[in-house]
């Protein structure tokens, strides 16, 4: 026998002896048992542990017999992964068990750098869905999208991995191709392949730029640099914009979460400290716990509008839910993703680790978002907006006799022409034609970039709140 094969026996005969011990009988009978309920009292407890028995030594038989008589010859090492992957991941879609490599190669997602293709995905119905893209990303850079399904991995169909075992085959050594065959649209949709190169993604988890006088400020995922990345965006942007700055948007569209103490950490950014954040209760009331914010409202109390899609889930759900249950802002996009649970990694022996549900986790006013999402307040679908000319629309003025308007100063015909619109002869200056064709040019390399309209409402939002608390303030 090999030395995991007599460690598995020693481990089952460990857990035989416990269960067959009184100490973990879930029900002790009084000192002085009524007769009529002493039967009653310790059968129970008896035939499960005599349940339990039956099945570690069912579980030993197996084992052994595959380890005796599969076809090819199987490692215990592996056999053991397996039955503990198994069982974990039969749990739910997020409990799972890492070996050493995993563990380590996780360790390192949430620092902020790993390898692979900078995709979140979770299993559904035995196929792996993308949850979200990481921005600059191979994923991202090939336009893969929340909700696609990866059917095949290098032309190996998904069913035969277990969610832990197809992450492991995306990511890889840096510079190395790896094809997804995927389907848009669900499973009806036609199959398309990805060819895609591994690189070492280093997530930079937050990115900020200046929207005139508002601070557009986008989270990416929840690591352990988010939030030192926060304050400095927060920073930059005060300094940038300076007194002119009436507002934030915060972009959680494709964030797929992390981190629960940044999650804590971010929320705490835009509210008043004390103020709860998210409760998570588990099994044992127990161990339920709130989680309130600290330190204190960086934003001054300035409106803010959140941007939420399909792929904002876990901790964006958490911060999202927070600044919504306070009021402290308005979301706008599409319906969350819905992932409200909570995973403890639990160190093992030998280096590995398991990633076990251990509470779900609910919203300042109670919600739990699992399964269901968060509504935005003001929904806002991806759009593709086209301009449409109004050249040629007929206005009052332009009616024969139509009263001038005794406010303007200046007729059109008093205004002074400048001699850099009109030649002598009265037709456009070869300087104003270039200056016009110059100023096309860099209006055609703006619509290069693709149009975001949720984005373009929020910012509108947030002027338009700017807009009228200044006008009601002047009353």
């Amino acid at each position: 026998m090999t030395k995991s094969f007599l460690r598995l026996a020693a481990i089952l005969a460990v857990l035989a002896a416990l269960l067959a011990s009184p100490l973990l009988a879930k029900a002790t009978a009084p000192a002085q048992p009524p007769a009529q309920s002493s039967g009653a009292t310790e059968s129970k407890p008896s035939e499960e542990r005599s349940d339990s028995l039956k099945s570690l030594a069912l579980f030993s038989d197996v084992l052994a017999r595959v380890r005796s008589e599969y076809v090819d010859p199987v490692g215990d090492d592996k056999l053991i992964e397996n039955a503990l992957n198994g069982m974990l991941s039969a749990l739910d879609p997020h409990s799972g068990y890492m070996n050493k490599k995993n563990f380590q190669e996780m360790q390192t997602q949430t620092k902020g750098e790993f390898g692979g293709l900078g995709i979140e995905v979770t299993m559904e119905n035995n196929i792996i869905k993308v949850i979200s893209p990481i921005d600059d990303t191979p994923a991202a850079k090939a336009k893969i999208q929340p909700g696609d399904l990866i059917t095949h991995i290098d032309s190996k169909i998904v069913t035969d991995y277990s969610l832990s075992e197809a992450v492991d085959h995306m990511r890889g050594v840096p510079g190395t191709k790896v094809t997804l065959t995927l389907r848009r649209g669900g499973l009806s949709g036609k199959p398309f392949d990805v060819a895609l190169i591994r690189a070492v993604i280093r997530v930079q988890s937050v990115k900020w730029e200046a929207k005139d006088d508002v601070a557009y400020i986008r989270l990416t995922a929840f690591n352990e640099q988010t939030q030192i990345g926060l304050d400095k965006a927060m920073v930059e942007a005060s300094s940038k914009i300076g007194p002119k700055l009436i507002g934030y948007v915060l972009d959680l569209r494709n964030n797929p979460g992390g981190l629960l103490d940044e999650a804590i950490s971010v929320s705490s950014t835009f509210l008043d400290a004390g103020k709860e954040v998210v409760s998570t209760r588990g099994r044992h009331k127990e161990e339920d716990q709130q989680f309130a914010a600290k330190g204190g409202d960086k934003a001054h109390g300035k409106p803010i509008v959140v941007l939420i899609n399909g792929g904002s889930a876990s901790a964006s759900e958490i911060v999202a839910g927070a600044l919504q249950d306070h009021k402290r802002a308005i979301l706008v996009g599409t319906k969350s993703f819905g992932k409200g649970s909570v995973q403890t990694i639990i160190p093992v022996p030998g280096g590995s680790a398991m990633r076990l549900t251990t509470a779900r986790y609910y919203t300042p006013s109670g919600r739990s978002i699992q399964a269901l999402g968060i509504e935005p307040d003001i929904t806002v679908q991806p759009a593709k907006l086209e301009k449409v000319s109004t050249e040629g629309d007929l206005h009052e003025a332009d009616l024969k006799g139509a009263l001038q308007n005794e406010t303007v100063k200046e007729s059109k015909q008093d205004k002074a022409v400048s001699p850099d619109e009109t030649t002598e002869e009265g037709s456009p200056s070869v300087d104003q034609e270039s200056k016009k064709g110059g100023k096309k040019d860099k209006d055609a390399k703006k619509t290069d970039a693709p149009f975001d309209y949720q984005l373009a409402r929020a910012l509108d939002l947030i002027h338009g709140i700017h807009l009228f608390e200044s006008r009601v303030s002047v009353k």
